[in-house]
C-alpha cells in the first residue's frame, strides 16, 4: 500500500514537472502577490520596492525581474508610475511565441499601459482643445464688447443730434 502511495505521488510530482508553465505561473503568481501588496503599502514602502525590483532587474535582467519592475511601474500610483518605461519592458515579452504564463501576463500589463497612455494622450489634447476653445471664447467676447462699445457710441451721438436739433 504504501508502495502504491509512493509511486502515484511520484507519478504526481512528475507531472506537475511535466506541465509546461508551471513554474513560470507560479513566478506570475509571486509576482501579482508582491505587486498588489506594495499597492497596498505607504508611499515609503512603494519607492523602496520600486528600488529593490529596479535593482534586482540590473543585477539580473531575467524575464521574471522584468515582470516584476513592469508590474510596479504599471500599477503604482503617480509619480512611481511609468507607463513608457513598463510598456518598454513588457512588449519584448509579451511578442514571444509560443505563449507563456509570464508572457500572457506581461501581454495583460503592456495592453493596460499601451491603454492608459492611449487615454493621457486623448486627455492632452481635449485639454488643448478645450484651452482653445476658451481663447476663442475670449475673443468672441471681445470683439462683442468692441461691437457694443461702438454702438453706445453711435446712440450716444445720434442722441446728442436730436437734442441740438430741438
Amino acid at each position: 500500500m504504501r508502495a502504491w502511495a509512493a509511486l502515484l505521488a511520484a507519478l504526481l510530482g512528475g507531472c506537475a514537472v511535466l506541465q509546461p508553465g508551471a513554474g513560470e505561473a507560479l513566478q506570475v503568481s509571486q509576482i501579482v502577490g508582491a505587486t498588489l501588496a506594495a499597492v497596498r503599502a505607504t508611499a515609503e514602502v512603494q519607492s523602496r520596492q520600486l528600488a529593490y525590483a529596479q535593482e534586482m532587474y540590473v543585477t539580473v535582467p531575467d524575464d521574471a525581474n522584468r515582470a516584476r519592475l513592469a508590474a510596479l511601474l504599471v500599477t503604482l500610483p503617480a509619480p512611481l508610475r511609468d507607463d513608457t518605461r513598463a510598456a518598454n519592458l513588457l512588449e519584448p515579452l509579451a511578442a514571444r511565441r509560443p505563449e507563456t504564463p509570464l508572457s500572457q501576463f506581461a501581454g495583460l500589463l503592456a495592453a493596460g499601459a499601451t491603454e492608459r497612455r492611449k487615454l493621457a494622450r486623448e486627455l492632452r489634447a481635449a485639454e488643448k482643445r478645450e484651452e482653445a476653445a476658451e481663447e476663442r471664447a475670449t475673443a468672441l467676447r471681445q470683439q462683442v464688447d468692441a461691437l457694443k462699445s461702438i454702438e453706445r457710441g453711435i446712440l450716444e451721438r445720434e442722441e446728442r443730434r436730436r437734442s441740438k436739433n430741438r
